[in-house]
């Protein structure tokens, strides 16, 4: 059976839209697309580098599919080890809107998303691994479908755009199992779900 993973980038004020530049989701008027672009540092670059060395499949939501399949399959250099896993690898794609899934080794999951991707899980051995998809990443955050947070947070408030963890997401308690910080200033923090919260008072 294989874990789930979800690599996030996010603002201090926990916004995730459009994170690689201008045009990437303006959406609802957001103004800020590319805001992550001034911390992609060496130490950054190496911590990306390693997430992908442990992807067996890849799942996505369709804004972020759409915004991989324009850009990664034209990466062709066999040194990126980004775009070798990203181009060679199997990916599903969870929506129910898409046309056609163009990009070479993708599936289209149209189904009920929670039952498609816990059927997933069990059929497929090693890592399956998420990168931004915030909408799809709530769902199945609801549903205790994600296993491993890699949440990247970068010194920068903006003030508007998508939340990941926005009102009304389901109460869950994470293990810390990593972290670090870039030269940039960016947090690279790992977390393990570990199930409810538990409670308690100062008193």
């Amino acid at each position: 059976m294989a874990t789930l993973s979800l690599t996030q980038f996010l603002t201090l004020d926990g916004v995730h839209q459009a994170p690689g530049g201008p045009e990437e989701d303006p959406s609802d008027g957001f103004t800020h697309g590319g805001w992550s672009v001034p911390f992609g540092d060496e130490d950054f670059g190496r911590f990306m580098d390693g997430v992908f060395t442990r992807p067996t499949a890849f799942l996505l939501g369709r804004r972020t599919y759409e915004i991989f399949a324009g850009y990664w399959p034209k990466q062709t250099d066999p040194a990126d080890p980004i775009a070798t896993k990203l181009n060679v690898l199997p990916k599903y794609v969870a929506t129910t809107t898409l046309e056609s899934a163009d990009w070479a080794g993708t599936t289209v999951l149209r189904g009920d998303v929670v039952e498609e991707v816990r059927a997933l899980k069990e059929r497929i051995d090693g890592e399956i691994q998420m990168h931004g998809s915030g909408g799809l990443a709530r769902t199945l955050l609801d549903h205790d479908l994600i296993d491993t947070l890699h949440l990247l947070v970068f010194p920068v408030v903006l003030g508007t755009g998508r939340r990941l963890f926005a009102d009304g997401v389901r109460p869950t308690a994470f293990r810390l199992t990593d972290a670090r910080t870039t030269g940039a200033g960016v947090t690279l923090t790992t977390y393990a779900r570990v199930g409810r919260p538990e409670y308690g008072s100062y008193a």
